[in-house]
């Protein structure tokens, strides 16, 4: 299983998400079964690379949000750059 570390992103909105694009993260969310959705912000570089795996896609995802909430997610969507080598937003759902 893979394990992916992220962070829980209090501010929302377009400028927040260009300056964290600009940091090399990226914005993302995870929501489901009746669970409060968690706007996240993740290491864009790390993502990248594991997105290459097709565990990835396919297989169950060890979330841990903050370094104590584990929650088990799937991929739901990946939202890219049009023409640069970049994620934009990621959707997990939960398992």
């Amino acid at each position: 299983m893979l394990i992916i570390h992220a962070v829980k992103k209090i501010e929302h909105g377009k400028s927040i998400s260009r300056r964290l694009r600009i940091n090399n993260k990226f914005p993302g969310i995870v929501y489901g079964l009746d669970k409060p959705s968690i706007a996240l912000e993740l290491d864009h570089n790390i993502i990248f690379n594991l997105q290459k795996k097709i565990e990835f896609f396919q297989e169950s995802l060890c979330l841990i949000v903050d370094n104590y909430d584990k929650n088990i997610v799937k991929v739901k969507s990946i939202q890219r750059h049009a023409f640069k080598l970049r994620l934009l937003h990621i959707d997990f759902i939960y398992i």
